[in-house]
């Protein structure tokens, strides 16, 4: 078993127009890496609905937040050559392509559906363990790397429970 590389992306809004503004990812041996990203000057959607999920105010990214070909030639770095997933495959697949597209350069790694790895024996566990992860972790804000830490580690989890179950073993 290999274990999943999870990215994650907090965006200005829920729907059109919305743009990439925190994207973190959790490696294979749970390094994280985690970076706001400057809105470009044509990313003008904001969702104050949004923002208090997040809890990132617009004012910040532009003061902290890091330009969009700084942020897709680290992911490069990092994940090039790599299989990525992601929980909101529809949604982060177009905000990774609006960064991507805004830095004028090609992802060099590939994002795909969580759920394309999930077995049906994880399913039945899967929200209990993931709250149970979040508790140990003691997650307080909804954020792209711990997001993607907290996914990993439920997939990882459930994995191993249905490989028990399988095998005839208690968990």
């Amino acid at each position: 078993m290999t274990v999943p590389i999870i990215l994650d992306i907090e965006a200005s809004g829920f729907g059109q127009g919305s743009y990439p503004i925190e994207i973190g990812f959790s490696g294979r041996h749970g390094e994280g890496w985690c970076s706001l990203i400057r809105p470009e000057s044509e990313w003008i959607h904001w969702d104050l609905d949004a923002a208090r999920v997040h809890g990132i105010p617009r004012e910040v990214l532009i003061e902290r937040g890091n330009t969009a070909q700084f942020v897709a030639e680290q992911l490069n770095f990092f994940l090039g050559g790599r299989t990525v997933y992601t929980d909101g495959w529809g949604q982060d697949y177009v905000w990774l392509a609006c960064l991507f597209e805004s830095a004028q350069i090609a992802p060099k790694f590939k994002l795909v559906d969580l759920y394309e790895i999930i077995d049906d024996d994880q399913l039945p566990n899967w929200n209990a363990t993931k709250e149970q992860v979040v508790k140990e972790l003691r997650v307080a804000r909804h954020r792209a790397s711990s997001d993607a830490r907290v996914l990993q580690l439920t997939w990882l989890r459930t994995y191993d429970e249905a490989k028990k179950m399988q095998n005839g073993q208690t968990v």
